[in-house]
This record gives structure tokens, C-alpha cells and sequence, in this order.
């Protein structure tokens, strides 16, 4: 095509990174599906108890994560159309979405690190209001407490644990073995399902976090090829 020398280079690494954010959208797509339908966490964010849901707020960043997976592949294949075409039509709309995703990014990034504990602790707080109701021993035969206990049997069975940890934790160990309640597994009983809560959602949050960084740089490096590669053609006296 016309351009040549320096110009035709960075055509071929805008190409190659451009390759590299298309599959990035696809890993991304993938690790958002992933995420979405994973047995731990759908098991636990499908929980209804009494007409009450349980937090979406990490779905909802999921669901963002989905709609950014496919938006990438999309722009990264214009991207790589426009620098093999040599085309200074897509190239800029390529920089315009390349400026739109990135500014998104950064605004998402902001938030998700104002917000990086709140899918944790509104878990949390749906797991206590359900534990807190089932460790009383103060209704062992209403039906009501068997589907309080079938609920919170999810959770331990899911992670692995029972209990808030602390002064709870010898409480429900005191009646479970006294016969008032059943709602500890025997093998889980000296594992808070606190601590596996943060450790389940904050294992995601960082895994979305390093991609996000990584996409970052990309999108900065794809930028300033684009708008050199566009300078280089409008210059090119082929064109």
C-alpha cells in the first residue's frame, strides 16, 4: 500500500496489537461467562429467602464486563481492517472508540476500587440475616426454620464453612451439639463463612482488576499507533 519506512512498521504493530485486543475481548467475553455462570457464585446470587434476593451487585459488574468483552472484539477487528486497509476513515472512528472504551474504563476502574468491598460485606449481611434466624433454638419444628436451615446449608456446603467466626461460632457449636439446631456441617464447624465470602468475591474482584490494567496499556499503545499510522498516510504522497 502507500505508506512506507517507519510509517509501514508501526502499521504492522498497530496491526499485531490490534490482533491482541481482539483476542483480549474474546479472553475477557470468556472470563465474564465464566464468571457469570460459576457454581460457587451462582449458587449463592440465586439465593431467594422470604421474597429477598441476594445481592447483584457483582453481577452487574459482570454483565458490564460481558457487553466490554464483545465491544472490544468488535472495535479490535475495525482496528485491524483500518490498518491493513490503510483507511483513514475507520482508523479515526477506531481512535474514537479506542477514547469512548478507555474513558469507560477509567470511570469503571474508579468505582470498582470505591466500591471493591460492597459485593463482600452486602453478601455478608444477607448471610447473617439468614444464619442469625436459623441459629435460634427458639423454633426448631416450624416449617419456616427448616427453609431458613435448607438456605444457610447452601452457603456452607458452597464454601465450605459455617458460622460468623468469634463468640457465634462456640454458640452454634454449644446448641448444634445439644441438639436445638442443626445448621453447622460437622466437617465445617471451625471455618468462618466470612472469611470465604471475602475470599471468593475478592478473588474475582482482583482477577477483573489485573484485566482491566492490562487492556489499559494496550489501548494506550493502540492510540498513539493509530493517530501515527493516520498522520503517516495523510502525509503519504501516494495519498
Amino acid at each position: 500500500m502507500g505508506v512506507e519506512g517507519c510509517t509501514k512498521c508501526i502499521k504492522y504493530m498497530l496491526f499485531f496489537f490490534n490482533f491482541i485486543f481482539w483476542l483480549a475481548g474474546g479472553v475477557i467475553l470468556g472470563v465474564a461467562l465464566w464468571l457469570r455462570h460459576d457454581n460457587k457464585t451462582s449458587s449463592l446470587l440465586d439465593l431467594q429467602y422470604e421474597g429477598t434476593q441476594a445481592p447483584n451487585t457483582f453481577y452487574i459488574s459482570v454483565h458490564i464486563l460481558i457487553a466490554v468483552g464483545a465491544v472490544m472484539m468488535v472495535v479490535g477487528f475495525l482496528g485491524c481492517y483500518g490498518a491493513i486497509q490503510e483507511s483513514q476513515c475507520l482508523l479515526g472512528t477506531f481512535f474514537a472508540c479506542l477514547v469512548i472504551l478507555f474513558a469507560c474504563e477509567v470511570a469503571a476502574g474508579i468505582w470498582g476500587f470505591m466500591h471493591k468491598d460492597t459485593v463482600s460485606k452486602e453478601m455478608i449481611n444477607f448471610y447473617d440475616s439468614i444464619y442469625d434466624k436459623a441459629a435460634k433454638p427458639d423454633f426448631v419444628n416450624d416449617e419456616k426454620k427448616q427453609t431458613t436451615v435448607s438456605v444457610l446449608q447452601v452457603f456452607h456446603e458452597t464454601l465450605s464453612c459455617c458460622g460468623k467466626g468469634g463468640v457465634d461460632k462456640m454458640f452454634t457449636f454449644l446448641t448444634d451439639a445439644a441438639g436445638l439446631t442443626n445448621v453447622c456441617p460437622d466437617s465445617f464447624k471451625t471455618i468462618s463463612c466470612h472469611d470465604r465470602i471475602k475470599e471468593l468475591f475478592s478473588d474475582r474482584i482482583y482477577l477483573i482488576g489485573i484485566a482491566a490494567l492490562v487492556i489499559a496499556v494496550i489501548m494506550i499503545f493502540e492510540m498513539i499507533f493509530s493517530m501515527v499510522l493516520c498522520c503517516g498516510i495523510r502525509n503519504s504522497p501516494v495519498y
